[in-house]
């Protein structure tokens, strides 16, 4: 993992290296209060232990049943998914992998009507047991196999917490089920039964990925300028208090799509607190470099851009031409012309005075994925503790559960008022 601060110095927002080393005193005692956290195994803290307490055997074990399916449909919502989205789009293998994270009933519809459901294995996902999109989705998904001739007992993998509907269902029909580990929050839990269970499926190396993210960890030290991962949290933290209030996350990785999605939970989720935090974005380069990036570099100066990419990958050559114009690009290739677009990208930004930060991993491989979650996940918990904001709780989101309830008759609840006794003001 390496993370480059040198575009985040002499820009608007900006931060100095004197400031960096100023805010290195608190660095150190929020590194000690994470420590402290994860050696109790605290609520929150106890992700940042999975590189050691997570069990790949146990994971493969619980799968194993399932033999080798076609596609695999992941029910979840929020970190439920998302997690497991990354890991399966970064390191692909031979299912189909599609996840619902949605309650869209046409989507649904057209995914159910084209899959193959007797060679489907689906993966239902919910700590609780009861969350209301993740339970209806696997009713109508267990009636659609139901209605095809499938046993969906016999296709079906449980990742639960210790009670809940879920939990009695799985006991019921004795279906294969993974625990997801206690004190470890949604969004934290990529590096988990939650997040591993379909990379398993897909025969990923799980030791390898936990391997990669076991290496940032020991490498989190009390100084932002010991630990690539808290470089940049600390990084962040100190340009959105500049001014910075949108981090923009961008790699330069088709691959990496999905980790953009993964962190926008994660950064928006933990660090949205008390009128705090710092809003992510998503874009993908080079693809919205001919888009979001006009507005990067000559819109408003409030944003950070981050920008990802492997320092290695397979590559394609680009066949030579005799088209007017076009005989420089022969015998180039294409991993060439993305590296010149993210350097193009971040000589833009910096000659524009817009901060930007370059995240590398050597590869996108099971080790490097490790490295870039568990990397994330540190520099939120870090960028938490320099904000004194509460990371691993999430009561804006809470509220909005609640007051769905409320409105699909689950309890009498104030939350559901909140829409009756909305203003409105409709032009037809």
């Amino acid at each position: 993992m390496h993370v480059d601060l040198g575009n985040a110095l002499a820009t608007t927002p900006g931060v100095s290296r004197d400031a960096l080393e100023r805010l290195d005193d608190r660095v150190a005692t929020a590194h000690d209060r994470i420590e402290a956290g994860r050696a109790a195994g605290d609520h929150g803290f106890a992700a940042l232990n999975l590189p050691e307490t997570a069990d790949p055997d146990a994971i493969r074990a619980a799968v194993d049943p399932l033999g080798d399916p076609g596609a695999i449909l992941t029910v979840g919502i929020g970190g439920s998914a998302l997690g497991a989205a990354t890991i399966d789009e970064a390191l692909g293998g031979p299912a189909d992998a599609y996840f619902l994270d949605n309650v869209d009933p046409a989507w649904i519809d057209r995914l159910l009507s084209r899959l193959d459901l007797s060679r489907t294995v689906v993966n239902v996902v919910s700590r609780s047991g009861t969350t209301a999109e993740t339970l209806s989705n696997f009713l109508v998904v267990r009636e659609a196999m139901a209605d095809a001739g499938v046993d969906w007992t016999e296709r079906t993998l449980v990742t639960t917490g210790e009670s809940g509907n879920l939990r009695s269902m799985a006991e019921d029909y004795d279906l294969p089920t993974l625990d997801v580990p206690a004190g470890v929050p949604g969004r934290f839990s990529a590096l988990s039964t939650v997040g591993l269970a379909v990379a398993a499926l897909q025969g990923a190396d799980l030791e390898a990925l936990l391997a990669g993210a076991g290496d940032v960890a020991d490498a989190l030290a009390p100084s932002l300028f010991e630990s690539p991962a808290y470089a940049y949290g600390a990084a962040c933290y100190a340009l959105s208090a500049r001014g910075a209030a949108i981090n923009a996350m961008m790699p330069y990785d088709e691959s990496l799509e999905y980790f953009a999605e993964w962190f926008a939970q994660l950064w928006a989720e933990s660090l949205g607190k008390d009128g705090l935090g710092q809003t992510p974005a998503r874009a993908l380069g080079a693809t919205d470099q001919h888009s979001q990036l006009q507005l990067y570099r000559a819109g408003p100066h409030d944003k950070l851009v981050t920008l990802v990419r492997p320092r290695e990958r397979n590559d394609l050559t680009v066949p030579e031409t005799d088209l007017a114009g076009l005989a420089y690009l022969g015998g180039s290739s294409l991993g060439d012309l993305l590296d010149a677009e993210f350097e193009a990208t971040e000589a833009s930004l910096a000659a524009a005075g817009v901060p930007n930060v370059r995240v590398e991993v050597d590869r996108v491989d099971a080790r490097g994925v490790g490295e870039l979650l568990y990397a994330m996940e540190a520099a939120c918990v870090l960028y938490g503790e320099l904000a004194s904001v509460s990371t691993f709780t999430q009561p804006a989101v809470e509220w909005g559960k609640r007051a769905a309830r409320g409105l699909l008759g689950g309890g009498d609840l104030p939350e559901a008022d909140a829409v009756s006794e909305k203003e409105r003001l409709v032009v037809e």
